[in-house]
């Protein structure tokens, strides 16, 4: 997975899970697949006339984020495992549903809370996945366990997140879902032709000469045409025949282990071959695995090979093994790690111990070649010094894949060239917007991105022997809307882009165009204002078009999640938008369904600001103190100041704890009618409006603030005289303190 460049603004953190979480990786940093300890007993304890055997049980899961750091993957909700957990990101309303495989009566479910347990929730059921009906009420959360009545028919079922108890995200131990026993049968397959079988034996060699190489796959000549490999490996014997009847015959995994048995037996029932991979700390950045000095740790070396010479050792004869790949994006991962002279001795270590790696799996498997990949062709001079025992190079380029060809002729290599991941730009690779964040291509750019790709390396005859374009994978967050070709399962431009470049089957239906998306004011809407989104959508085969909207709130907290937007239609083209009422940038989503399991993305940022106040804002620059105040953290400091200071770029924080207030000394005999707060992410979700003449004796301005949610919050309080104003806050919105960007008090 590609996470820096050594130029890069940001990382693509979203898919570091796809490495060890969607594919099981005995060479991970956490422990996955057998011999994990499992939960005894854990049986319907919900209603009489459900059955006592847990429906989800290790059926296909997915989860509008994970908390990649913790490698904490939604399918570790289902596997009846309470050493391991589901993590989200932290917010609100994100969701893990389970695929039951088939349409079920569902009674009953069984949630096992960790600490970040939901404060309100609801479980939802739904026949395809994308229309969902509650099954239940909204329910209120607790950390344990939790049994629940519901009522519902659906092969899908979801834990629908509202809002969470702290400040963490959403976090399950395990989701059980119980049936009545009427049981529905999966429907037949949509693609009746029958799978090619394995044809031989399955041995590969990079066979030729300098210049005029090829892959050849049981002496007949192999270019990669292939994707990376997203899903739950428990999904591979559904997905397959897709990938298939898209020309794919190459999937590439981050991760090798047990678990990999099942898609490897799907891929050669489907005749596709795997890049079967290896991963190595630090795996290309932060949150990717920690650190490892390549220099000095013996351990973590022998480790690591032992657990490569077993995997190898284990599937060397299997016939999907196409390839071995050791390592990915840890040379320019490294520099999250160690700088100047060591950072160099450290690449040239973990280059020679690549080299090692390769030497040992070619004492055991002669069949099939071994490569590296890094994130880009700055790895490959050390490679060439350390590592001579790799058959081929590889790397991961996206925007910069056409200058692929370019290095290598400069860098005189001996050796050929796969592209393990590539595409179209990434977050990292195009300018900003007005808005000062990443301008996402639109649908048909991407497309495109993927043909001048796939253009540009067979354009390298003789030496480029095909790639692993990214991703065949299912999320439907940020990086999934940027990155996947089904999110969500749905097929996009770039889906039927690919399977026309790679010869697939033709395309009878594809998915509703977008264009010229454009918002009437994306740098400054007002807090739950509204707005028009209008855009030029048109579908190739004239199927009615739905339509719906959705908030991403990265580049605020960070979260990778997707929530619905309320859009009302305003004629062709256009809909009126509410804003949400948390202020910064927010990415809007549209998205245009074809009802044929296509669908079209477009995306625009959008600035959500304070409302603006009319009048004169007599608190400003006016002394402010506070019940307390956070230290300074890299430089930033919160005091109470900083909320009169007119500056929405500084703020004050409070200690984590209640009550806390903030107050603000106006000078004798001030009057004023309106106030309105500014809160950071870390809010109050109960709080006073006070005033007083001496600082002492307080007075409540408008009724007790309850439910508050962030945000800006306006208040009319009539004609006050007083010189004091404060903040008196009682219950804390999340697990931090109080924190406000602005206090204003307003005459006007």
């Amino acid at each position: 997975m590609t996470v820096f460049f050594e130029y890069e603004k940001v990382t693509k953190q979203t898919f570091l899970g796809l490495a060890c979480l969607t594919l099981a990786l005995g060479s991970c940093s956490q422990p996955n697949g057998a011999g994990r300890p499992t939960a005894p007993g854990l049986q319907s304890q919900v209603v009489d006339g459900c059955t006592t055997t847990n429906a989800a049980l290790n059926k296909s899961a997915r989860a509008s984020s994970s908390e990649n750091d913790d490698f904490l993957g939604a399918g570790q909700a289902v596997d009846s495992d309470l050493t391991t957990r589901w993590g989200s990101q932290r917010s609100d309303n994100e969701w893990l549903q389970i695929d039951l495989g088939s349409v079920q009566s569902i009674c009953g479910v069984e949630l096992r809370w960790e600490a970040a347990f939901a404060k309100t929730f609801r479980i939802d059921v739904s026949s395809d996945g994308q229309t969902w009906t509650p099954a239940s009420g909204v329910l209120e959360g607790k950390e344990g366990q939790q049994s629940f009545k519901v009522s519902g028919t659906g092969q899908y079922v979801r834990m629908q997140g509202l809002t969470r108890a702290g400040g963490y995200g959403y976090s399950l131990f395990d989701f059980q879902v119980f049936t009545d026993g009427n049981l529905n049968p999966p429907p037949p397959p949509t693609d009746p032709t029958p799978p090619p079988g394995p044809t031989g034996p399955g041995i590969a060699r990079v066979v030729g000469s300098q210049g005029n190489w090829q892959l050849s796959v049981d002496g007949q000549p192999y270019v990669v045409k292939g994707l990376t490999w997203g899903p739950p490996v428990s999904e591979a014997a559904q997905r397959m025949p897709d990938l298939r009847q898209m020309g794919v015959n190459t999937i590439r995994t981050w991760g090798t282990d047990a678990s990999s048995k099942t898609l490897f037996d799907a891929a050669v029932q489907n005749g596709l071959k795997v890049v079967a991979g290896f991963w190595l700390q630090p795996g290309g950045g932060p949150g990717a695995g920690g650190c490892v000095n390549y220099v000095t740790d013996d351990n973590y070396k022998a480790t690591m090979l032992a657990e490569i010479k077993k995997w190898v050792g284990t599937y060397k004869d299997d016939k999907a093994v196409l390839m071995w790949n050791v390592g990915n994006e840890s040379i320019l991962g490294l520099q999250n790690c160690f700088g100047g002279a060591e950072l160099e001795s450290q690449r040239t270590a973990y280059a020679k111990f690549v080299n090692e790696a390769a030497k040992a799996i070619h004492a055991i498997d002669q069949n099939h070649p071994v490569t590296n990949t890094d994130a880009w062709t700055g790895a490959w001079p050390y490679l060439k010094a350390n590592a001579p025992d790799l058959d081929l190079y590889a790397v991961n380029a996206y925007n910069a894949v056409c200058k692929v060809k370019q290095d290598w002729l400069a860098g005189g290599y001996s050796k050929p060239y796969i592209i393990t991941e590539g595409g179209p730009a990434g977050e990292w690779e195009v300018p900003d917007d007005a808005n000062g964040v990443a301008d996402e291509p639109t649908d048909v750019q991407k497309a495109e991105g993927y043909k001048n790709a796939w253009n540009c390396i067979t354009g390298h005859k003789g030496v480029a022997l095909g790639a692993t374009l990214f991703h065949y994978g299912t999320e439907g967050d940020f990086g999934g809307v940027w990155f996947n070709l089904i999110p969500n399962g749905e097929k996009r431009l770039s889906y039927y882009a690919v399977r026309q470049m790679y010869g697939g089957a033709p395309a009878s239906n594809t998915p509703p165009v977008i264009t010229n998306m454009a918002l009437s004011n994306p740098t400054s809407v007002p807090a739950g204002g509204t707005f028009t989104v209008s855009a030029n959508v048109s579908d190739p085969n004239g199927d009615p078009i739905q339509y719906t909207m959705g908030y991403n709130s990265k580049y605020i907290n960070g979260a990778g999640g997707i929530i619905s937007a309320n859009i009302v239609p305003a004629g062709a083209g256009r809909w009126t938008v509410t804003a949400p009422p948390q202020l910064g940038v927010w990415k809007i989503y549209l998205y245009a369904r074809d009802g044929k399991g296509n669908i079209g993305i477009e995306s625009r940022s959008l600035r959500v600001v304070a409302p603006p106040v009319a009048g004169t804002n007599i608190a400003l620059n006016r002394p402010t103190d506070a019940s307390s105040f956070q230290p300074e953290y890299n430089g930033q400091t919160f005091f109470p100041q900083h909320a009169s200071d007119g500056n929405l770029t500084s703020r004050w924080a409070s200690e984590w704890s209640d009550p806390q207030w903030l107050r603000i000394d106006l000078g004798a005999g001030a009057t004023f009618n309106h106030i309105q707060l500014i809160w950071e992410d870390a809010y109050a979700s109960e709080y006073q409006l006070q005033a007083s003449d001496d600082g002492q004796s307080w007075r409540d301005l408008v009724p007790k603030i309850t439910g508050g949610d962030g945000g800006a919050d306006d208040f009319d309080v009539g004609n006050v005289t007083g010189r004091y104003v404060r903040m008196l806050g009682s219950k804390r919105g999340t697990g931090f303190g109080y924190a406000l960007y602005e206090f204003g008090v307003y005459r006007r």
